[in-house]
Parts: C-alpha cells; sequence; structure tokens
C-alpha cells in the first residue's frame, strides 16, 4: 500500500549475554529494548573503531575516547573533523554504562542517546544521517553482521546507537588495589601511603572528597553523577566561558555545573577538569584545597580545606590506586573495519 512502511524492529535478536562487573562495581544496569548479544557487543565494537560513522571516513569514536589513554582524549580539547577544535575534554568512556546522564552537561540520558550526537556534531564527526548510513552501506560485512544482530539487514541510526552502546556497557575498569583492599580483604594492596590518602579523601574536613565522588558499602562509582560548580572555567569577572548544565536546563543555579567524574582510572586519563585545563593530580587537588574559584552558584560543598604537602602527596597516591584492569577483549580489534 502507498505510503505504508516495513516496519524494522531495533531489538537485538538471540540469547542476551551477562555483563560481569569486575570488583568494586555494581551489576550493569541494562535497558528492556536493549538487551546486550555476544552479536551486538562485536558488532558495536566493529562500529565504535570505524571511521564511517564520520564525514570522509576521518574520524571514529575511538579518536577521541582513546583506548591507551583509558578511553580517555589526552589533548585538552578534543580535535573533530578537520582540526575544528572542541570546546571540552573527551572524558572517559570506562564506567560510563553506570552514569544516569552522558557528556559534562548530561544533555543525553542513556548510553544509547549519546552514541551519534558527536557524529552529527559539525565540530566533531560532522556528518548526517544520511552520510552515516551511506557511508556503512558501502562496507559488504555490514549488512551479514545487522541480520545477525536484528534478524534483518537493515542498517538504522538506531541500530548503530544501541550496538554501540552495547559494546560500551563492557568498557568496565575496577579490581584496582583500592578495590582489593576495601572489597576484596586484602590488606596489604594498598601502601601505607595510600592508605593515609584514602583516609583524607574520606574526611569531610580534609579532604571532603567522597561527598561527591562516592564511595559505597558494596560498590564504588567515585563518582554521585550530579552536576556541580566547582569554580572552574570563570574567570576572575566571575562570566564562565562554558555554562555547563544551563546549557540544557536554563536554571540559574545550573551556571557552571558540570558532571561529576568519575575517579576511576583517574591516573591514566589527564588532563582534567570539563576544559582540559588542570594537568596534574597535583594541580587537582592543590585547586580543590584552595576552594576553586569563587562565584555566585559555586557549590556549597567546595569548602576550603587545609592540607599540608605530605597530605596531599598521600591524596595523590590514593588517586593512583584507582587504576584498574579492563578486560583485554574490549580494547580494539587486531585489524580495523575495511573499506571498499
Amino acid at each position: 500500500m502507498q505510503g505504508c512502511q516495513r516496519t524494522v524492529s531495533s531489538k537485538p535478536i538471540g540469547k542476551p549475554v551477562t555483563i560481569t562487573p569486575p570488583l568494586g562495581l555494581p551489576p550493569v544496569p541494562v535497558p528492556a529494548d536493549n538487551p546486550p548479544t555476544a552479536d551486538a557487543i562485536a558488532l558495536g565494537k566493529m562500529l565504535f573503531y570505524d571511521p564511517s560513522l564520520s564525514n570522509h571516513n576521518s574520524l571514529s569514536c575511538a579518536s577521541c575516547h582513546v583506548p591507551s589513554h583509558d578511553f580517555s582524549d589526552p589533548r585538552s580539547l578534543s580535535l573533530g573533523f578537520q582540526g575544528a577544535l572542541g570546546t571540552r575534554n573527551a572524558p572517559t568512556v570506562l564506567n560510563a554504562a553506570y552514569l544516569p546522564y552522558q557528556f559534562w552537561d548530561g544533555r543525553a540520558p542513556s548510553l544509547e542517546a549519546q552514541v551519534i550526537g558527536p557524529a552529527f556534531n559539525p565540530v566533531e564527526m560532522d556528518n548526517t544521517a544520511k552520510g552515516t548510513l551511506s557511508n556503512l552501506g558501502k562496507n559488504p560485512k555490514y549488512p551479514a553482521l545487522f541480520q545477525k544482530v536484528f534478524g534483518t539487514p537493515d542498517i538504522t541510526i538506531e541500530r548503530v546507537e544501541k550496538v554501540i552502546a552495547s559494546y560500551e556497557r563492557t568498557l568496565l575498569s575496577g579490581d584496582s588495589a583500592f578495590d582489593r583492599d576495601e572489597y576484596g580483604g586484602d590488606k596489604n594492596a594498598l601502601t601505607p601511603q595510600q592508605i593515609r590518602g584514602l583516609a583524607i579523601f574520606r574526611d569531610p574536613n580534609r579532604g571532603n572528597c567522597a561527598v561527591c565522588h562516592t564511595i559505597n558499602a558494596h560498590y564504588a562509582l567515585f563518582t554521585d553523577g550530579k552536576f556541580h560548580n566547582i569554580g572552574e572555567g570563570v574567570d576572575d569577572e566571575g562570566k564562565f566561558d562554558d555554562t555547563g548544565r544551563y546549557h540544557q536546563t536554563d536554571v540559574p543555579s545550573d551556571t557552571g555545573a558540570f558532571k561529576t567524574p568519575t575517579l576511576r582510572d583517574i591516573a591514566g586519563t589527564a588532563p582534567y577538569m570539563h576544559d582540559g585545563k588542570v594537568k596534574t593530580l597535583d594541580a587537582v587537588v592543590q585547586y580543590y584545597a584552595g576552594q576553586g574559584n569563587s562565584n555566585p552558584y559555586l557549590d556549597k560543598e567546595m569548602k576550603k580545606i587545609h592540607l599540608t604537602a605530605q597530605d596531599r602527596s598521600d591524596l595523590v597516591a590514593f588517586l593512583e590506586s584507582l587504576t584498574g584492569n579492563t578486560p583485554l577483549d574490549v580494547k580494539p580489534p587486531p585489524v580495523k573495519a575495511a573499506h571498499p
């Protein structure tokens, strides 16, 4: 009948697999309409590393979420299509599966929702839905792979979003020295200096770190998933070069607020803050010790803390204990996706 279109299912078929989190992490939340299957995860992994998502096949997700840099960007600001300079530092994708909002400003409510945003951003991958599907359709491997995952060979944006999100849910990091001490009962896992640093981290009158970088009784995400103004990115006149969460909510109190980043693998994800302006962990600690930069929207938990040089060194040593283990099978494929 004229005007009718065939309905294409975007729910993976096949037996769902269990994504087993490492020590220190809770069960991985999975949406009912996107159960992870082995084929979906494998296809998502191919697409994560495939520059077909971008204009002129020039960039992949991994261009800014670099596996060797703990899936973050070592540059202060990410580079997009034809070297266009972004406005924020690309955060790590590790453990993003647990976050209720994605991106620094929380504009995406799920992993699926965040996948295609960079592909369609002219400063990032500079592509369109039509261009993305055209690029992928030129690869003779993909129709059969989409058939395995969804039951038909159709390549759609929603299907692309779902398989990449399924792969990203496997990008987990735990079983760090901290986890082995805190949850594994190995009291030799942390050094004496790291133990002192953990005490400072937890103490609201010293480090006051755990108020936002949360530690729970059975797991630790090291983020509350919320948005806070810590005074970063504001000039001496109180003006912000990036108003953060306010972009999304238009709520004045959200001005300059950004999502709390996870501290897991923090030693490998420099530079720091949403704009990549802070280069070292020691500088991060000093920034917080100085209470950030004053402004009308500064978070109430930003308190001036008094730390000795030894305290700061101990706190950095503890942060270094949060380097975890990422499953080997989530790392880059041995050869990148072929293009005709």
